[in-house]
């Protein structure tokens, strides 16, 4: 028999039962598309990585209250929460002891609620980022300056109702005006704008542009000191020095905190370096958790198939008969059946191939980072899809292969 003949019978036979076929491949699909979805949305992510989580500057390591980026629960979050607010005396004895070691060093705290920004009769959606912070903001979160000015020390030092504000807030408020020297209220604060920041656009769904910032003293002064922990960035001279700078900066801050020697650490430090590593190693949970789902359902849907070859085996036994009896061989009738099986797995490969990029692309779009196709993924999965075609098939083939001619025409 022509392979051709072979290939037109096989693909005809699964034509016969168009419901059973399709229900077949269905499980070869959720099993392709939970992985190739999975690993096509992680690698799309994995180019902006670094944008999207290196929101310190260069040489930048932060101290904080809570760690960031994970989720605590129980008895970890009970912990975190004991520790003591970061106070402004603490962060300003930080900068004094930092003199000389460190460039920068950028004080920062945030309503976690979220703000709502007015002028006149406009006003912005509610749960824009407003907080307060130093003249060191622009160098330590990669924000620039684009009309008007940016803080000052004695801005600072004074708390002057002052305030910058992102190219959102200036397109709802001020469409069609020059928003500097103009005054808006968050939250019930007055304050006068002096400057407007530089469009950053959205990074992982989030919009860098909704902030409203005013000096740290005035922030705190207006909303509360008790309520907020500072946060402390801090700028090495130069890579070569980091590690030096962060283990000074660490002594520094125990002293500003009043540690004893033989006390831990009450505070969480932190760099771009290791936000990548914690993303890194979700994306590692998130790539196992993947395959396991998917090698459950590729099990599954491979057992399936084995199932529905074994039927049709047995309701083509007397078609099997007939074909041995006018001269096919075993090669002939196993290569068929062996074609149907990899049919069906390879069309439920593809399927799954074309949701999972669709869908994880879809995810990407969403989070604004550019498009993927997962090409090593993709011909994996068909790899896959091929074996278990085969794996799953082989049995059936080799039974109707070897189904005596004589007893397969008497079968009915």
């Amino acid at each position: 028999m022509l392979f051709r003949e072979i290939i037109r019978m096989a693909l005809g036979s699964l034509g016969v039962h168009k419901l059973r076929s399709f229900l077949t491949m269905a499980g070869i699909t959720i099993g392709v598309f939970s992985v190739i979805g999975v690993m096509t949305a992680v690698s799309a992510l994995r180019g902006s990585i670094e944008t999207g989580l290196s929101f310190l500057g260069s040489n930048m390591f932060q101290f904080a209250k809570y760690p960031t980026g994970i989720q605590v629960n129980g008895n970890d979050r009970e912990k975190y929460d004991k520790r003591r607010n970061f106070r402004l005396a603490e962060a300003r004895r930080y900068q004094l002891l930092m003199e000389g070691s460190a460039d920068v060093v950028c004080l920062k705290a945030f309503d976690q609620n979220g703000g709502q920004a007015r002028y006149g009769n406009r006003k912005t959606t509610p749960g824009l980022t407003y907080g307060g912070t130093n003249e060191n903001f622009l160098v330590a979160n990669q924000y620039a300056i684009e009309t008007g000015r940016n803080f000052t020390g004695a801005d600072v030092d004074f708390g002057t109702p002052n305030a910058l504000i992102g190219q959102t807030i200036v397109s709802k408020l001020f469409p069609s005006e020059q928003p500097l020297g103009k005054t808006i209220k968050v939250n019930g604060h007055a304050y006068n704008v002096i400057g407007t920041f530089v469009a950053r656009g959205s990074s992982f769904g989030e919009d860098q542009d909704d902030l409203v910032m005013v000096p740290i003293t005035r922030f705190l002064s207006d909303n509360g000191p008790e309520n907020y922990s500072i946060n402390i960035a801090t700028q090495a001279p130069s890579p070569e020095v980091y590690n030096s700078t962060m283990d000074k900066g660490v002594t520094a801050m125990r002293i500003a905190r009043g540690l004893r020697p033989d006390q831990e650490n009450d505070f969480e430090i932190y760099s771009n370096d290791s936000l990548i590593a914690a993303f890194a190693k979700v994306a590692d949970a998130v790539r196992a958790g993947a395959l396991l789902i998917s090698a459950i359902a590729l099990v599954a849907a491979g057992v399936g198939i084995m199932n529905i070859m074994l039927v049709s085996v047995t309701e083509r036994t007397k078609e099997i008969g007939v074909r041995k009896s006018i001269g096919a061989r075993k090669t002939n009738i196993l290569a068929q059946f062996l074609l149907e099986s990899v049919t069906l797995s390879l069309c439920g490969g593809l399927a799954g191939i074309f949701l999972g990029v669709a869908a994880g692309d879809g995810l990407a779009m969403l989070m604004h980072v550019d498009i993927v196709f997962p090409w090593g993924w993709a011909a994996t999965g068909l790899g896959v899809c091929t074996a278990i075609g085969v794996g799953f098939g082989l049995y059936p083939a080799a039974k109707a292969a070897g189904l005596d001619p004589i007893e397969a025409l008497r079968y009915e």
